[in-house]
Parts: C-alpha cells; sequence; structure tokens
C-alpha cells in the first residue's frame, strides 16, 4: 500500500467535500487518514493461520475453553465506518491447545479488514477449526455499527449479534447452553 498515493487520494476527497486541505487543521489530515487506514487494513499482510501455528501445543485437556470480552473493532466494508464490540471465542480441544494471546490475535486479523460481521464471526470459526482440529468452535460477536447509529437510521442503542459453531456446540445442546451461559 503507497503511503503518498493514500495521501494524495486523501486529500482530494476533502477537496471534493468542499474542505480546504491547506488549512491549519487539515493540513496533514491526509497523512494521518493514510496511517490509520493502513493500521485498521493491517490484517489482510497476516496469515492468521501461522499465529495459532506457532503456540499450539499437546495436551490432554478435553473442557472447554473460553476466552470472552475480547474488544473488537472494524470497518463496515459497505460504508467505512467502525463497527465495536465484543467477541466471545470458545474451542474444545482434542488433544492440542493454543496459546490464549493468540485468539485474540486472530480475531484482529480478521478484523482488521474490510469486514461484515457475519464474514468475521465465520472466519475465525473457520481458522480455529482447521488449524486446531478441535472437538468444537463457537464463536459469538455483540457489535455496534456506526453505519447503524450515526447514519442511516440512526439507532444509537442497536446492537447486533452473530454466532458460528461447530462439532460439539453443534450437536450437544448442553455444550452450547454451557458456552451461552458462561458468556452471559
Amino acid at each position: 500500500m503507497d503511503s503518498k498515493i493514500l495521501e494524495k487520494n486523501y486529500r482530494e476527497i476533502l477537496l471534493e467535500l468542499g474542505e480546504n486541505p491547506d488549512r491549519e487543521g487539515l493540513i496533514r489530515t491526509p497523512e494521518r487518514m493514510s496511517k490509520a487506514m493502513k493500521f485498521l487494513t493491517n490484517g489482510y499482510a497476516i496469515d492468521p493461520d501461522s499465529i495459532v501455528k506457532q503456540a499450539i501445543f499437546h495436551e490432554e485437556y478435553s473442557e472447554m475453553v473460553l476466552v470472552k470480552d475480547i474488544e473488537v473493532y472494524s470497518l463496515c466494508e459497505h460504508h467505512l465506518l467502525p463497527f465495536f464490540g465484543k467477541a466471545h471465542i470458545a474451542y474444545i480441544p482434542d488433544g492440542k491447545i493454543v496459546g490464549l494471546s493468540k485468539i485474540p490475535r486472530v480475531l484482529d486479523c480478521y478484523a482488521r479488514r474490510l469486514q461484515v460481521q457475519e464474514r468475521l464471526t465465520i472466519e475465525i470459526r473457520d481458522c480455529l477449526q482447521r488449524t486446531l482440529n478441535p472437538k468444537g468452535v463457537a464463536v459469538v460477536l455483540e457489535c455496534s455499527h456506526m453505519c447503524m447509529q450515526m447514519r442511516g437510521v440512526q439507532k444509537q442503542s442497536s446492537a447486533t449479534t452473530t454466532s458460528a459453531f461447530t462439532g460439539l456446540f453443534l450437536k450437544n445442546d448442553t455444550t452450547r447452553k454451557e458456552f451461552i451461559n458462561l458468556i452471559k
């Protein structure tokens, strides 16, 4: 991603909006916007599978592992406005566990791409299922979307919940209910 091209384009956007990109408060705005966009979309340059694979450990633990209330920030691909909230991610090991910090890192890798919440939920689930081959994965995202709150329908208190399950979380009601109860 070429910073100078992004800066030039952001300058043009400011002009199209009727702003003066040479006024004091906006002089460095195209540069800052370029840096911000590069950071907010740095997930394209990261392989989420490699994040998990670098911290897999053999362990005979077979109960649910849950990391909950993980902050998530992403950009809606339809409006390039933020959506944010919490993620709850669980898996049931089958001889392999992953370093706990890798779960939020996988989340961030996918969240730092232009996204829809539905796809983000599935990508996290599929990555953990593919790399760990656990007995099941559960992912729930609860997010507020600026495209619904500050424009469009302007519903400030709205939130969207998405979920995706594999294995025992799909087949076993007791396991799924335990997960749901733990994230409440």
